[in-house]
């Protein structure tokens, strides 16, 4: 079975670092990706464009510039693609300008967009630009949705209901629910299930080692709200496999993934799916 891991990270952000070493124990390199990509037949992966430079605050940072990309990853690499980052409070003419830019680079497949980290809606008129960049140039708009990994997020701003209305009046755009919008997945799956131009990754529902997706996979009633969602969803061919790398290892969430999909739908949930939705990925 071939697979794209469709939502992992490879940017110097100190969350990530102390997760990796800590929880999921991966080595949070582009070496230890490759290795893990290598192990687990994942042939290409798109990494979700970030960055963070203020002094000791962490992501969410109001200072980067748009965009932001994948500043683990060396020069010349051909096995990850990006989803450059947008920051909303730096989005200028200049800033609009550099993210065109770097949409006409060809490992550059989508767009970014962190709700809940930044305190603006989706529905902000902020982020109409972005939208109209995505339409021009067939590049999806993926959206955090759900828990924030910080304390600093507004959850308020990532709720997957949020979506509908951007869905609605950009009806030319392909937009992403990251996370399926856990923990509000039967919200999720009713925007996924209403409009025909939003999909969802299932990335980022267990963070840790081995050891952690088993407690958690087997705790009683923890996974309802996904049994749930799904079932409601009933558009497994609309859902692509992410593991949120380098919060949880690779295999034992490709093994979580496959036990709560049918075994019909693997190969559209792990692979087709993402082909469809980032048109960049089918020349390789």
């Amino acid at each position: 079975m071939k697979i794209i891991d469709a939502h992992i990270h490879v940017s110097h952000i100190q969350s990530f670092y102390q997760t990796a070493k800590k929880m999921s124990r991966v080595d949070y390199s582009f070496r230890g990706l490759k290795k893990e990509m290598e192990q687990n037949g994942v042939t290409l992966a798109v990494g979700m464009g970030v960055r963070e430079i203020e002094g000791g605050t962490g992501f969410p940072d109001k200072a980067p510039p748009t965009p932001m990309g994948l500043d683990l990853l060396p020069e010349g690499h051909k096995s990850v693609y990006c989803c450059t980052g947008v920051n909303p409070y730096k989005l200028g003419r200049k800033e609009l300008a550099r993210l065109e830019k770097d949409l006409l680079k060809p490992h550059v497949t989508g767009i970014k967009i962190y709700l809940g980290y930044y305190p603006f809606y989706a529905h902000d008129p902020v982020y109409d630009p972005v939208y109209s960049l995505a339409a021009h140039y067939n590049v999806p708009v993926v959206f955090h949705t759900g828990d924030t990994y910080s304390e600093r997020g507004i959850l308020k701003y990532a709720h997957p209901l949020t979506i509908d209305e951007v869905a609605v009046q950009h009806r030319n755009v392909t937009f992403v629910l990251a996370h399926f919008g856990d923990p509000w997945m039967l919200d999720a799956a009713e925007v996924v299930y209403k409009n025909s131009n939003v999909f969802a990754d299932l990335s980022g529902l267990i963070i840790g080692d081995e050891k952690e997706v088993r407690r958690l996979s087997g705790t009683p009633h923890f996974f309802d709200h996904l049994k749930h969602g799904l079932a409601f969803c009933d558009n497994y061919e609309k859902l692509m496999f992410g593991t949120d790398w380098p919060l949880v290892r690779m295999k034992p969430y490709i093994e979580f993934i496959q036990s709560h999909i049918p075994s019909s739908y693997w190969d559209d949930v792990f692979y087709n799916t993402a082909m469809h939705v980032y048109p960049k990925l089918r020349g390789r």
